[in-house]
């Protein structure tokens, strides 16, 4: 049986990352801001590799529904995000110290 959708456990599927870190556990950590909220990475992440490893989906658009990157080589456009206000492929694109991260699509202009 599924868990209640209203009340989210730890063994709901919405709540789980999409990646898991399995090797490189010993590169440097990055600190930086994803939505509002602090975050970290590994240092050579790229912002979909660091946003997957905490949730389920990189956007959750109003009308297109969750996105989480699709060709993971920056051809199909899935995977837009602002970076310090700025559109970029989070695919291609590596998380700094301190960078700004927003997925929200009316932040990235989507």
């Amino acid at each position: 049986m599924k868990p209640n959708a209203s009340s989210p456990s730890s063994t709901d599927e919405s709540v789980q990352p999409q990646v898991v870190r399995l090797v490189e556990r010993e590169r440097p950590v990055l600190a930086f801001t994803l939505d509002g909220a602090p975050a970290s990475a590994r240092e050579g992440d790229t912002v979909l590799t660091a946003v997957l490893t905490m949730r389920r989906h990189l956007v959750e658009a109003a009308t297109d529904g969750p996105c989480s990157g699709f060709c993971l080589m920056g051809a199909c456009q899935e995977c837009w995000v602002a970076v310090d206000r700025k559109p970029v492929r989070a695919c291609s694109t590596l998380v700094t110290a301190g960078m700004h991260v927003a997925t929200r699509r009316h932040v990235i202009g989507g």
